[in-house]
């Protein structure tokens, strides 16, 4: 070549160059690229490597290696939403973009182990295979200089650009990618995956162009990565049938058939995590190992995930799913507020997968342990630079800082929080849960389980208006009492658990106290002796919802039992003593002998004004009791007098709004109907109802009671079609908070039959 054609062809690409430069800056600011240094743009104008875009013929280009599709790969809905998406919603959005500043395109969000690589590669397969595109290029985006580099393999390539620096040659590939007025539209396909780092993507997006389109996968779920132009698509797990499809396509590849119901188990102890389903198909493969076994390994407390992992990873995985999120959660501790995100996980790793009400999170017992975890942290690097420094001081931890703390791990995918939800707001997946307490030793487990069972004590409100929130503690702190082994009853009964017991017991679930108890007890047996006060405490309540169940004979037997070991070791005036003589009066009276326990509770109210005083609430409480029973004995006048004297001492000692006090407000109103005044029952019924109401909700089963009471009394008082209507709302109530088979609606449906059947007459 001459001279003047080298001279004439250099000019041509000058000035090429520069009609491009110039429709990147009216097409897309996002091609500035202030992060990158100045460069040339690509070389090569309009043409693809050499291939015109508007040649027909020509093949699509892929850059970098598209993962292979996974053994058993299951067509999921997602794949559909996002073909939408970058498609017919990407154009959507298009139109609605503000000066094309935002490239369109979607982003694939979800925990690790979704399968969010696996439903991009599977787009671009697609896309390549059908034609509709003429670039796909496939970044493993984990950090920026991979980024970096795989956009200038892509300028080198795509560009046919001579350019040595990585830096320039990636500029030069999003500048070719930008639509130009002078060339046919380039079609292209730009997949981001697994982004690690939102601003690792500064000054490198893509530009806007109506024919090309991003796909990013991630875990993040920063603010940053949405906005005009970006749609999200959240990634869920398999449904159980995908996953039992998997798992039987799986397995009968390794000549390994099983019957669907073992499969529909072991996909659901999975928590129907694709990636979790694949390796331990893999592993029983492997293995030789029975559905069965695998499952009661997962479920062994001692048992870490990183056991149950194939030697070998399938479909090039290149973690097992322990390791999946370790990086995340590394990720999320370093955001602000630092070092809270790692032990606030530990928390909810302790806690029920499908609901964690948020302030058992953020109360301040959360908070306590969050603060000392976040001062070891610092201690430890502070060693780590230098022994002379001196330690860093234990800072509280506000409220604000540990919803932010849940807010860093929502961002990493860890967790989904749902705050119009309080009572489950926050999730985190199963399997996630046993990995994060995995890691932590004997020690820090038991310490863990201690802290979340004092914040679940403290988030138990005293009464249980919100029946939902009750019981999403209960579920709590049963998922608490399953992962904590002994921590719970190692040196003595945590309290947690007789709120829990009792909170069942209370809402009518007294199969399920009795059971609780009984496990309870034989726990405290074990762990700390017969003769230990918690292991008689936790009899006692077994004996309790023994009677609560029907047999009141076996109860009284286990009381009368009882109390001789109390009397041994706790002595005649400890309270735990009286509270037993207390009950062994009660079941006596429930299983027949009214006036036996009428004569018991004289002699122990006697015994407690001497030990603890006339205004102590286990006296009030005495005298309580034995007006009912004088009652139960046939002296309902006299138990309306006994209750009318008690309830100016209730009110003064414990308030107008004590359960205590309401109770006996119940009761008198009771037994003066019984002693043959109707319609003052129902006057005090009705004064008592709106009380219990404020005090107490709708759903307490106190206020179900006096409801029922209620329309009981005005019959009584010659109101049946009153006592009818009123029976039939309480019994639409009842089926809703206790359930259709509830003893308690089974016999308000036996009362609305009689009163309808008075109202009929």
């Amino acid at each position: 070549m001459d001279t003047v054609t080298a001279l004439a062809t250099v000019l041509r690409l000058d000035v090429q160059n520069l009609l491009d430069l110039r429709d990147v800056a009216a097409g897309s600011a996002d091609v500035a690229n202030e992060a990158l240094p100045p460069g040339p743009a690509a070389e090569t104008g309009g043409r693809l490597s050499g291939v015109l875009r508007d040649d027909p013929g020509h093949e699509p280009r892929l850059v970098g290696p598209i993962p292979p599709a996974a053994f058993a790969f299951q067509h999921r809905a997602e794949a559909d939403q996002l073909r939408a998406k970058l498609e017919d919603g990407g154009t959507a959005v298009l139109e609605g973009r503000s000066a094309g500043r935002i490239p369109a395109g979607g982003a694939l969000v979800g925990l690790g182990g979704v399968g969010k690589s696996q439903l991009a590669a599977d787009y671009a397969r697609t896309v390549l295979a059908d034609g509709t595109v003429d670039v796909v290029v496939w970044v493993t985006a984990t950090e920026r200089p991979s980024i970096i580099d795989r956009f200038a393999q892509a300028g080198r390539e795509l560009c046919a650009s001579a350019l040595e620096d990585p830096n320039q040659a990636a500029r030069a590939f999003l500048a070719f990618l930008a639509p130009k007025r002078s060339a046919a539209p380039l079609r292209w396909l730009v997949v981001l995956d697994d982004l690690t780092l939102p601003q690792d993507m500064d000054g490198l997006w893509p530009p806007a162009s109506p024919q090309g389109r991003t796909l990013v996968t991630t875990r993040r779920q920063d603010a940053a990565l949405t906005g005009p132009g970006r749609s999200r698509l959240q990634v869920g797990l398999f449904t159980p049938e995908q996953a039992v499809v998997y798992l039987a396509e799986a397995l009968a590849a390794y000549e390994r058939p099983e019957r669907d119901e073992d499969l529909a188990a072991l996909a659901a102890d999975l928590g129907h995590l694709p990636l979790a389903l694949s390796q331990a198909a893999a592993y029983l493969a492997d293995t030789g190992s029975s559905v069965g076994a695998y499952r009661q390994a997962l479920a062994d407390r001692a048992a870490a995930l990183r056991d149950l992992a194939p030697d070998l990873l399938p479909d090039q995985q290149p973690h097992t799913v322990a390791a999946t999120w370790a990086l995340s959660i590394e990720h999320a501790n370093t955001l602000k507020p630092e070092g809270l995100a790692r032990p606030l996980l530990q928390l909810a790793a302790h806690l029920d997968p499908y609901g964690i009400p948020a302030t058992v999170l953020t109360n301040e017992s959360a908070r306590t342990y969050l603060a000392h975890h976040r001062a070891s942290q610092s201690r430890n690097q502070l060693a780590a630079q230098s022994s002379a420094k001196p330690a860093a001081q234990i800072e509280p931890v506000s409220a604000t800082e540990a919803e932010r703390a849940i807010s860093a791990l929502r961002r990493l995918s860890l967790l989904t929080y749902t705050p119009d939800t309080p009572a489950t707001a926050v999730r985190v997946h199963q399997l996630l849960q046993h990995a994060v307490r995995d890691v932590l030793t004997p020690a820090q487990r038991h310490e863990t389980a201690q802290a979340v069972a004092d914040s679940l004590s403290r988030a138990w409100p005293k009464i249980e208006r919100d029946t939902n929130l009750a019981q999403a503690l209960r579920a709590n702190t049963a998922a608490l009492a399953q992962c904590a082994g002994d921590s719970l009853h190692r040196t003595k009964v945590h309290g947690v658990l007789y709120r829990m017991g009792n909170s069942l017991g209370k809402t009518g679930q007294v199969a399920a106290a009795h059971d609780h108890y009984q496990r309870l007890a034989e726990a405290a047996r074990r762990n700390l002796g017969l003769d230990h006060e918690d292991t008689l405490v936790a009899l006692g309540n077994v004996a309790l919802w023994q009677g609560e169940r029907g047999d009141a004979a076996g109860a009284s037997r286990e009381y009368a039992d009882l109390l001789e070991r109390m009397i041994r070791i706790l002595g005649p005036d400890h309270t735990n003593t009286l509270t037993t003589r207390l009950n062994l009066a009660r079941w006596q009276g429930e299983a027949g002998d009214a006036a036996g326990a009428a004569a018991r509770l004289i002699e122990l109210l006697e015994h407690m004004r001497h030990v603890l005083g006339n205004d102590h609430p286990d006296t009030l409480a005495t005298r309580h009791n034995l007006a009912r029973w004088r009652g139960r004995a046939g002296d309902a006048a006299g138990a309306a007098e006994a209750l009318a004297d008690l309830l100016p001492d209730q009110l003064r000692v414990l308030g107008e709004d004590h359960p205590d006090t309401l109770n006996t407000r119940g009761y008198l109103a009771y037994w003066r109907g019984a002693a043959g005044d109707p319609a003052d029952a129902v006057e005090a019924y009705a004064a008592l109802l709106p009380h219990q109401l404020r005090v107490l909700g709708e759903d307490h089963p106190d206020t179900l009671i006096t409801r029922g009471n209620l329309a009981q009394w005005r019959g009584q008082a010659g109101d049946a079609p009153g006592a009818a209507s009123a029976l039939a709302e309480l019994l639409e109530h009842k089926i809703r908070v206790l359930g259709f088979d509830h003893p308690h609606t089974l016999a308000t449906r036996e009362l609305l039959s009689y009163w309808r059947g008075q109202a009929e007459r």
